[in-house]
């Protein structure tokens, strides 16, 4: 049972090889099994030379010693095994199975621990020469068997229709990542094989048996998992089928590298026995037919059992005049008698149980041999131990006489033409009335019961002279030919309709009749048959397909209407309507009409339209192809069918039946480009005043209706990190257009730009200058011309840079190379020098660059002081910072105003000379210099009294905020001191005006007025 999946597998992987070189394969590891249970790995040898039947040789490095290979076993070699493996391989323990001449597995029955290590296949060389690999290896580990399964073994005796509940311990304990799977089973007494009752797929599924299905569907039959290990089996409703030996098997299976589930362990639990008695229930049993039959005419009885239990196990027995006819047993064997088996072998008599309470007695053509006493017998039966039937209770019906009723003069047989009782709706209906007997003058009236009435309508009658009369709605103009009633013979009439209906559906009713020979009363026979008028549109179906619902844009597509109906065999005419909803517009146009009498209209579409559209059509399939598809045929497309019948191409009747499509997206993409242009940089080096030409060439473009525009640019190597300019474009429609910068005459008579071939374009450069000196590239761009006139861009690419210069003139700048280092201090002046050697020719002038190279933001252009003196700044804000001019004719300065700490770092300058050349006089570069590397160190400046103030916010509010609260307080004191002064003031006054009253009256007082005076110093005091 492990063998399979790895088989599967195996033979998935081996899809996968391909040939050449010799290559082995094996299954892919780590494999992980449990100890004591086999394995099969599969070893396949492909692009090998020589005969197909290969050989293969096992051997494995144990986990015990991965440096020792030991040999298991060998297609060619018997003597290749060694000992340790001998008497396994000798006993069949482990061997190999061809299953192709290059194909082979390896299969161990029962595994032990010692078994883990890695195995290889090797497959000796049977080639001329040794080309690929000639062996393969896999991991094997074996885990310890932790699977346990568990159930205490019993006997159960249980009554029909009493619940049951059997519970299983199924539990793992493996450290790799495994699934679980537990099924319950059933042994039958006497059966050789267990029926599966339930099982727990490792998938977390509840699949029932096949036996089980209904029931578990009922809800009678359920598994549940209670908790981690506990599964529990429940029966709501025992049968006696369910008698027999329980058991429980639990199944661990892990997940292979190659994704396939194997299982590597199972276990099974003791068995339950169970027995279950059956329910004994009452029943009645019925006969049911017709007293009398018709000879030649079917005879039908029914047996019905009346009362018992659900679905029980019953036989059937037919008795005709007391003897017995079949018997029918709770199988559905049916034993028939010897001169019935041979009326049923001829198909004349059927026997059969027509439901779980019913048999039935059928005779095809009953004669007079089966008129007389029928019944029927029921038996309840039920399995017994030993597998035979044991009858429970029996009950016979009673007695029910059968007469035959004595034969018509004449019999009636109504038929339909063609044999069927179904026709479709537009066909034509032909209905044969057959009258039996001898040959004599008859009438005829057919009528008609349509579905879902009770009355019948006359339809059409024919006498015995041959006139004919038709029913009112038939004998209108319009429908003269519609219905026809002929006498093909002396008694067989054909009522016809020629296009019918769904309303013609129903009973049919021919009613033959016969005068006697004294014309005194008339004899009838009358027969019917059931006629079904099927709807067109009951059946119709359109569906709206495309092979390529995303089109390229400039490419042809086409959809296809199929028309799917029962009715495709009658080739009824149909029309197809074709309509369009353009992406991102509610409206919904008709583009074309095909009518069902090949007439072609065109909707409310474009001319254009029309001539890149190709209709093709048959009988039950449109095509509507497009070429040359653009943006206006993107959207919703569907298709509408109308179906006619087929006297419609010579009327002009309604539409029977119709049905639309499904909406069909159909979305425009562009192709994909296949731009490629050449991306190799070069240099050019040419001589000032001459012209020169730089190149643009396509390595592969697309085809079609493809074109390309060209776009030069130029980057100037003379600015520090410029932008690249747009030189001039040759567009798609090959119009010129020049750039902002080069839109001059001066710049339409330097550059223009030529086409050289189909896959080489040029830019031409007059008069080439200094200020010329830089990068070109070109951008090419393909652009797809689509029938509507539109351009479509499918892609750009970019060609390498074109570096140009010019020849230098020989002229020489030498710069001082003096290596210097200077310590700054912070917010002071810094003069950084730059000193040429030599001043050079009187005819030169010289411009510098000022670098400086700083660990934060790395190399940086700080100032270009100008050949003709101007300066240009890279950044914005350096003018403050920083100055640059010339001292002397050899010496340039760099001068900081105020130096920061971010202002250290190493800074050089170039020198470059310029002298007038050409006609006109241009300045041109001669040569130029850089200088040594100079290496600036900020020191921060010492701080000052006030900075030590500031840097300290403790000293800074005892400064500032310390005199403050002096002066407050100084204040406050004055204001009293002022207060208390005023005080005293006035109480001197008063004083001495009280003793200038007691001198006037000293002589009167006296004494007193001396201490007045003491009170009042002391008072004071």
């Amino acid at each position: 049972m492990a063998r399979i999946p790895h088989v599967a597998s195996f033979f998935l992987f081996l899809t996968k090889l391909s040939f050449g070189q010799r290559e082995v394969t094996v299954q892919k590891g780590p494999l992980f099994r449990a100890e004591g249970y086999p394995i099969s790995i599969g070893c396949k040898v492909t692009g090998y030379q020589g005969p197909s039947k290969q050989d293969f040789q096992w051997s494995v490095c144990l986990s015990t010693a991965p440096a020792q290979k030991v040999q298991i076993v060998s297609t060619k070699d018997a003597t290749f095994t060694y000992a340790m493996y001998a008497q396994r391989v000798r006993n069949s323990e482990i061997y190999i199975e061809r299953v192709l001449g290059d194909s082979v597995f390896l299969h161990i029955s029962k595994l032990q621990t010692k078994d883990s290590g890695e195995y290889e296949c090797d497959t000796p060389n049977t080639d001329g020469k040794y080309y690929g690999n000639y062996s393969a290896k896999t991991n094997l580990i074996v885990i310890p068997d932790t699977l346990s399964a568990t159930m205490s073994s019993q006997t159960l005796r249980k009554e029909e229709g009493e619940p049951l509940e059997l519970t299983c311990e199924a539990a793992k304990a493996t450290a790799q990542h495994t699934h679980l799977s537990v099924a319950w089973s059933l042994m039958p007494d006497g059966a050789s094989q267990a029926l599966e009752i339930i099982s727990l797929s490792r998938d977390f599924m509840l699949i029932p048996g096949p036996s089980y299905r209904e029931r578990f569907a009922a809800g009678d039959v359920r598994l549940d998992k209670l908790g981690a290990t506990t599964f529990r089996l429940s029966i709501r409703s025992l049968q006696p089928s369910d008698q027999g030996q329980l058991s429980c098997e639990a199944t661990e299976w892990i997940q292979d590298p190659d994704e396939t589930w194997t299982c590597i362990a199972k276990k099974q639990t003791d068995q339950t026995t169970l027995r279950v008695e059956p329910a004994v229930r009452d029943f009645q049993v019925n006969i049911t037919t017709k007293s009398t039959f018709t000879a030649g005419q079917p005879l039908e009885l029914d047996c019905l059992v009346v009362g018992s239990g659900l679905d029980p196990l019953l036989r059937g027995f037919w008795f005709f005049n007391g003897s017995e006819m079949a018997v029918i047993d709770a199988g559905g064997v049916l034993d028939l008698k010897k001169d019935y088996k041979e009326r049923a072998s001829q198909g004349q008599l059927q026997v059969s149980k027509s439901s779980p309470k019913a048999f039935s007695l059928k005779i095809f053509a009953a004669g007079p041999e089966d008129e007389g006493a029928y019944s029927c017998a029921v038996a309840e039966v039920a399995r017994a131990e030993m597998g035979s039937w044991q009858v429970l209770q029996r009950k016979q019906s009673p007695e029910s006489h059968v007469h035959l009723r004595k034969p018509a003069a004449r019999s009636v047989v109504v038929s339909t033409k063609d044999k069927q009782q179904a026709v479709w709706e537009g066909e034509r209906l032909t209905l044969l009335c057959k009258a039996g007997g001898a040959e004599s003058l008859l009438s005829v009236s057919w009528r008609h019961t349509p579905q879902g009435q009770t009355q019948p309508e006359f339809v059409a009658g024919m006498e015995q002279d041959g006139t004919v009369q038709l029913a009112a709605s038939y004998a209108k103009p319009n429908n003269d030919d519609n219905i026809r009633l002929e006498k093909r013979a002396w008694g067989t009439f054909q009522l016809e309709i020629t296009s019918t209906t769904v309303t013609d559906s129903g009973t049919y009713e021919c009613r033959v009749s016969e005068k006697t020979q004294n014309w005194a009363r008339e004899l009838s026979w009358t027969q019917k048959m059931l006629v079904t008028v099927k709807s067109l549109q009951s059946s119709l179906q359109v569906n709206l397909m495309s092979r390529q619902p995303q089109v390229k844009i400039t490419h042809p597509f086409d959809l296809s209407c199929v028309v799917v109906a029962g009715y495709s065999d009658l080739k009824v005419p149909l029309t197809v309507t074709w309509q369009f909803q353009q992406a991102g517009s509610q409206v919904i146009h008709r583009l074309i009409r095909i009518t069902h009498n090949g007439t072609i209209e065109w909707g409310d579409v474009p001319s254009q339209f029309q001539k890149k559209t190709k209709v093709s059509q048959s009988p039950f399939c449109s095509q509507l192809l497009i070429h040359d598809a653009t943006e206006e045929e993107a959207g919703v497309y569907r298709c509408q069918v109308e179906v006619y019948d087929r006297n419609s191409q010579s009327t002009d009747g309604p539409a029977r039946a119709s049905a639309i499509s499904h909406p069909l997206r159909i979305t425009l993409t562009l192709p994909e480009s296949k731009l490629k242009v050449n991306s190799s940089s070069q240099v050019q080096e040419i001589a000032i005043n001459s012209n020169t030409d730089v190149e643009c060439s396509i390595l592969s473009q697309s085809t079609g209706n493809v074109q390309l525009a060209i776009i030069w640019y130029f980057s100037s190597i003379s600015t520090h990190n410029a932008s690249w300019l747009r030189i001039l474009e040759i567009d798609q429609t090959n119009v010129v257009k020049y750039g902002d910068e080069f839109h001059t005459p001066w710049g339409k008579r330097k550059f223009h730009t030529e086409k050289v071939s189909q896959d080489l374009f040029q830019l031409h450069i007059l008069n080439v200058g200094d200020s010329d000196q830089g990068s070109y590239r070109c951008s090419v761009q393909e652009w797809l011309l689509s029938a509507d006139g539109a351009w479509y861009k499918l892609g750009e690419e970019t060609s390498g840079l074109t570096e140009l210069k010019l020849r230098p003139t020989g002229s020489k700048v030498h710069v001082s190379r003096v290596y210097w280092t200077e310590n700054a201090t912070e917010h002071r002046e810094m003069a950084i020098h730059c000193s040429l050697e030599s001043s050079g020719s009187s005819a030169s002038l010289f411009s510098v660059m000022w670098y400086r190279h700083r660990e934060s933001s790395g190399i940086e252009m700080l100032v270009h002081l100008q050949h003709d003196g101007l300066l240009a700044y890279d950044q914005e804000g350096l003018q403050s910072h920083l100055h640059c001019y010339r001292s002397s004719p050899t010496d340039f300065v760099l001068k900081l105003h105020r130096v920061e700490m971010g202002d250290a770092g190493m800074y050089w300058c170039r020198v470059t000379e310029w002298q007038l050349h050409g006609t006109p006089r241009n300045w041109v570069n001669q040569a130029s210099d850089e200088s040594q590397h100079m290496v600036l160190t900020v020191l921060p400046s010492e701080p000052t009294f006030l900075s030590r103030i500031c840097s300290s916010a403790p000293l800074l509010y005892f400064v500032f905020i310390c005199p403050f609260l002096v002066f407050l307080l100084l204040l406050i004191s004055l204001l009293c001191l002022y207060r208390k002064a005023r005080k005293l003031s006035t109480l001197s006054l008063n004083a001495q005006k009280d003793k200038a009253f007691w001198v006037d009256l000293t002589g009167a007082v006296g004494r007193p007025t001396d201490r007045r005076e003491e009170e009042e110093e002391e008072e004071d005091n």
